[in-house]
């Protein structure tokens, strides 16, 4: 029987700068998803690419004094060699500069205009150059782009027109009805600010730059950037080239992966062109945050860009791929920073899975010279493990249908936890003392040895580098470490012989590092100017360590969040709070999105009386601290942090 086609696309990146940290969560992700989806034996497509048309990039190359495809040319080059770097298995590599691309987006707008889709007319509305949008005045935020918050510009020049309103009500129903849209809170947000207030229709030319596919009809328009690069996705398989042939075979797509700042092209625009050309709609729409850093979002422009080659060079491509899929909750921003990127290396990579590994290879070899005895003996906590480690598959599997990644990464360390739990449970050292227990022993290091195969061989979708290492140290052979041999116990041969390696994971000295890491990243972080420094409040009155002893701060976890009805300020917040749960209801609604606070660790003031907001009951407060803007931002704490734990 032929294998099972699955499609997994990442966006198209504009290489209008060297790729950062905040590039490689999309690819990695995608690249995870395809991996597994490999081991579980389907035919996987992995698309990436590069999106390398518009002003922003003539400008770019006029300023570098290079022609538009020599300055993509060399941008390329550098993504190309971080994917390489960060081992990414993609099947497919697109550049919207590409001849048959080029062939198809051409006959694209030319059978949309054949269709009555797209007619000519004139644009007049604020342009924003950075993010190659238009935005009409409604959707500014302080006369900004609501994007990027950057100036926008008046922009007036003859183009044409995309007709979007025939496709609202399909569009409303594919986001609301469906599950297109993961995670599904994000549909109201655009059905509230896009739709219901009447889908406009898209310009999809201009006339102003030449750097763009022209259109066929009418050369003095190139076509916009946005119909250009959304067709990548199907070009990439042979819609309307002969390049590829592959579309009907993998078409639709099973997971399209963007960052939520081109959701809205994602979520109404790509669905509308594909129904006006009457062809299938991708089955799922993954909306993913913003990798953070103070708070930012990461931006060559503002300085504050993490370049991912100086973190791989130091700590290794997979702990990197780890820490970014591990700290990045579907839907949510996640914020890098020094101290919680060497804290999860540190925990989960050298004290969880390099420690279970090396701890019960030097067994191994201390007790048995390397060669398990085939005699066995059962005993207490075996029966634990072995079910924890077994069920760990099924797991996987359902959160990586969900493109839940940092669940499926918290599942596999459970299991990692407890196979060093099982370590101080059984105590092999206190067995070998007793040549009785010869037996038990050496079922305590096979159980550990078979755990540690199921875990390495799920992880190696995730950590491709370090697995194979792993296996090679346990004495895994190919055929055990199979997805099919991931959902059994006892497949390693039960006279196993094991190779001491090198650490995997060497543990890293905090201190050292973070200062090193600093020193890097003020390196490239311009200065703030004056007047963005937040004014300082008058001190509150003088208070005893007493008074201060009578306020319980804690760490606690956002599991949900909505905003709360008849009220534009008020957010109410559903927290594990390591006690059992509570509900808090804050007011930073205007400053914060129920999605950017879902699988945040925030400091709760855990003994505030009760009260009631808008008839909503609030058990604590969430900190916060006054921004220079006016605005509140909550303090997020370190995310390694327990829920519960004490702030003193």
């Amino acid at each position: 029987m032929a294998a099972k086609p699955y499609y997994i696309t990442t966006p198209i990146y504009y290489p209008s700068g060297n790729p950062h940290i905040g590039h490689c969560y999309t690819t990695v992700a995608c690249d995870s998803i395809a991996r597994y989806r490999r081991m579980q034996g389907y035919d996987v497509m992995f698309l990436t690419g590069t999106d390398e048309h518009g002003l922003k990039i003539e400008q770019k190359a006029a300023e570098k004094g290079v022609t538009p495809k020599e300055y993509v040319d060399e941008i390329v080059t550098t993504f190309k060699k971080l994917w390489q770097y960060m081992n990414i298995s993609y099947d497919r590599y697109i550049r919207t500069t590409d001849d048959y691309h080029i062939e198809t987006v051409q006959k694209i707008f030319k059978e949309l205009y054949d269709k009555g889709y797209i007619y000519k007319g004139e644009y007049k509305g604020k342009y924003c150059t950075p993010c190659e949008s238009f935005w009409t005045d409604s959707q500014l935020v302080d006369g900004k782009c609501p994007e990027c918050g950057r100036e926008v510009i008046e922009a007036k020049e003859e183009a044409y027109f995309f007709k979007m309103s025939p496709f609202a009500d399909r569009i409303t129903h594919l986001l609301t009805e469906t599950d297109y849209l993961q995670p599904k809170t994000r549909a109201t947000e655009l059905v509230n600010n896009f739709i219901k207030p009447g889908l406009e229709d898209l310009c999809v030319s201009r006339t102003s730059f030449k750097w763009g596919i022209p259109v066929t009809f009418d050369p003095n328009h190139v076509v916009y950037v946005w119909v250009d690069a959304l067709s990548n996705y199907i070009s990439a398989l042979g819609y309307y080239n002969d390049t590829y042939h592959d579309y009907d075979h993998y078409w639709p797509a099973d997971v399209h992966m963007v960052a939520k700042d081109i959701m809205r092209f994602h979520a109404i625009i790509w669905p509308a062109i594909l129904m006006a050309l009457d062809q299938p709609l991708p089955k799922h729409l993954a909306v993913h945050g913003w990798i953070t850093f103070n708070g930012q979002k990461m931006s060559k422009s503002l300085g504050n860009v993490v370049d991912p080659f100086v973190l791989g060079e130091r700590y290794g491509a997979d702990a990197i791929r780890y820490h970014i899929l591990r700290e990045m909750a579907l839907g949510s921003d996640s914020s890098f920073s020094n101290e919680v990127l060497i804290t999860r290396i540190n925990a989960d990579l050298a004290n969880g899975l390099g420690n279970l590994v090396s701890r019960t290879v030097a067994m191994v070899d201390k007790y048995f010279d390397g060669t398990l005895p085939e005699e066995r003996e059962a005993g207490e906590f075996d029966d634990d493990l072995i079910a924890a480690a077994t069920a760990l598959r099924d797991k996987v599997d359902h959160f990586i249908d969900q493109t839940q990644l940092n669940n499926a990464l918290a599942e596999i360390f459970k299991v990692v936890s407890r196979a060093n739990k099982y370590i101080d449970e059984t105590a092999p050292w206190v067995l070998a003392k007793d040549e009785s227990k010869k037996a038990r022993l050496a079922t305590v290091l096979y159980n550990l040895l078979d755990t540690i195969r199921i875990v390495s061989t799920l992880l190696s979708a995730f950590m491709p580098t370090t697995m194979p290492k792993v296996w090679e140290q346990i004495g895994a052979g190919v055929s055990e470490r199979t997805y099919d041999a991931a959902a059994t116990f006892g497949v390693l041969p039960a006279n196993v012989t094991i190779q001491k390696g090198e650490i995997l994971f060497p543990r890293i000295d905090v201190e050292k590092e973070i200062e090193a890491l600093n020193a890097i990243i003020q390196n490239n972080e311009p200065q703030k100017p004056a007047e963005e420094t937040a004014p300082v409040a008058e001190l509150a009155p003088e208070i005893s360590i007493d008074d201060f002893a009578k306020v319980d701060l804690r760490i606690a976890k956002v599991l949900e969040c909505e905003k709360v009805k008849k009220s534009k300020k008020l957010l109410k917040l559903q927290l594990d709070d390591g006690m059992g749960g509570r509900q808090v209801v804050s007011g930073i609604a205007q400053w914060y999105k129920p999605e950017d606070l879902i699988g945040k660790k925030i400091i709760l003031v855990a003994n505030l009386k009760p009260a009631k907001l808008c008839g909503v009951e609030s058990n604590g407060m969430i900190c916060a601290a006054d921004a220079p803007d006016g605005s509140a931002k909550v303090i997020f704490p370190d995310q390694a942090l327990p829920c519960g734990a004490k702030i003193r």
